[in-house]
């Protein structure tokens, strides 16, 4: 017997934690798709505006991820993953007949970035806040790896169908309707979503709580637990609001900042942007090609850091750094010197550490704020890290593909020495209570 918060954070993984990581592992499989159609095609669409359309996209992306991760904690993690479901589907379905005109294209591929950047700490913390403190890490990871397999996904569907079809609108809108079909598929499971146990005690809907962890732990839940009880277990967080969280902990907020700049830039402009800089080696042809080994890499970095993830995530996110800053040197030493397959081989390597950075961020993201703020807090950290791509993208305009990839070197570098400092002077959030790590 125990506190729900207990024998929620100690219980065995269950049919219920599979539903929920099935169905966030899908919100980030959706999310990989659809933020890949424009860079997978814009080659093929209007190639001379890929930047300005790509940094609008991104300023949409950010102010979604502030909105929507605003409402999240005050309306609930459920709903706000269905608002933002809704928002990009019907727009997807409406890219496919709007999608050759400029103003259009860009008002819709905004849209569709505006919803997948709200859902981004909806979804985060209805993972963390329902799974088992020892498996937390691995869900967090495993879920949130699922958008480089949507990303990997549709970059090689859109070679496919370039290959079997001659006609460039039917390769766009082959993409973008498959990208539609899909979104209106995991539409239908998001609605099985449970609410979090933690937002709704927040909330003082004490039944409902109780109901979520039944679910998931059966009888282990002592029958004395009350709305008093919740209620007190819940009041140190109560009244913290995101300006007095990010006051509170200035530290982490600083150190997260800014290794999810670093992880977020350079993973885009790796992954995404650098075929589009000037004299790129290899040609803007390949940019769907550089997607998806890109994400392909990232995809099998998870699974390679499954054995570390719920140990440390002080080592884990040390290691994601020191790897991703030495193999983009390698990157920006080879580019133009090597074959692309061996450029993209570099680009695979890097995208494991990537992935490594990105898995370790995420869970340090979902678990060091209190549930009031959480995901306000993520959103409020997508906001800022996403205006740094802003900033690379529109400077990408002016330098040449060599300056690109050596920029990427020093902003990987940036967050190596970030790194650093949250192994010094950070808190080891691998298996402890999200209660415990926002009394620290």
């Amino acid at each position: 017997m125990g506190s729900p918060w207990e024998v929620l954070d100690s219980a065995p993984w269950t049919r219920e934690h599979w539903k929920l990581f099935t169905i966030v592992s899908l919100t980030f499989f959706l999310d990989g798709v659809l933020f890949t159609i424009v860079p997978a095609i814009m080659y093929l669409v209007e190639p001379e505006m890929a930047t300005s359309i790509f940094a609008v996209n991104i300023a949409f992306f950010a102010l979604g991820g502030l909105l929507l991760g605003r409402f999240a904690d005050l309306y609930g993690r459920r709903i706000m993953l269905i608002i933002a479901i809704t928002i990009y589907t019907i727009t997807a379905f409406l890219l496919v007949p709007f999608h050759n005109s400029f103003p259009e294209l860009l008002i819709l591929t905004s849209a569709i970035n505006f919803g997948i950047g709200g859902e981004i700490g909806a979804a985060y913390s209805a993972i963390a806040e329902l799974s088992p403190a020892r498996h937390r890490g691995k869900a967090i990871m495993l879920s949130a790896n699922m958008w480089n397999v949507g990303a990997a996904l549709i970059a090689g569907l859109s070679l496919y169908y370039r290959s079997i079809y001659e006609d460039i609108n039917i390769q766009i809108n082959s993409v973008i309707f498959t990208s539609a079909i899909l979104a209106a598929i995991i539409a239908i499971a998001r609605l099985h979503l449970p609410e979090s146990p933690r937002w709704l005690v927040q909330h003082r809907r004490y039944d409902e709580a109780i109901e979520v962890i039944k679910r998931v732990v059966g009888s282990k839940i002592d029958p004395r637990i009350s709305g008093k009880s919740l209620e007190k277990a819940m009041e140190p967080f109560r009244g913290v609001g995101l300006r007095e969280a990010i006051s509170r902990y200035r530290f982490r907020l600083s150190v997260l900042v800014a290794i999810t700049a670093s992880q977020y830039t350079t993973y885009s402009m790796v992954a995404y942007y650098a075929p589009y800089a000037s004299g790129f080696a290899y040609g803007i042809d390949a940019a769907p090609l550089n997607i998806a080994i890109a994400n392909i890499g990232a995809s099998l970095g998870a699974f390679l850091l499954i054995p570390l993830m719920d140990k440390s995530r002080k080592i884990s996110t040390f290691l994601s750094y020191l790897g991703g800053t030495l193999s983009a040197a390698a990157l920006t030493a080879i580019h133009g010197i090597a074959s692309l397959g061996v450029f993209l081989i570099v680009v695979f390597i890097n995208m494991i550490f990537s992935e490594w950075a990105w898995a370790s961020l995420s869970a340090l993201e979902s678990e060091l704020f209190p549930t009031g703020v959480r995901a306000s807090t993520i959103g409020f950290i997508t906001l800022i890290t996403n205006l740094s791509i802003i900033a690379v993208i529109v400077y990408e305009t002016y330098i040449s593909a060599y300056l690109f990839l050596l920029l990427a070197s020093v902003i990987w570098a940036i967050g190596l020495i970030a790194s650093i400092a949250w192994y010094l002077k950070g808190i080891e959030t691998a298996k402890r209570s999200v209660e415990e790590l926002a009394k620290i």
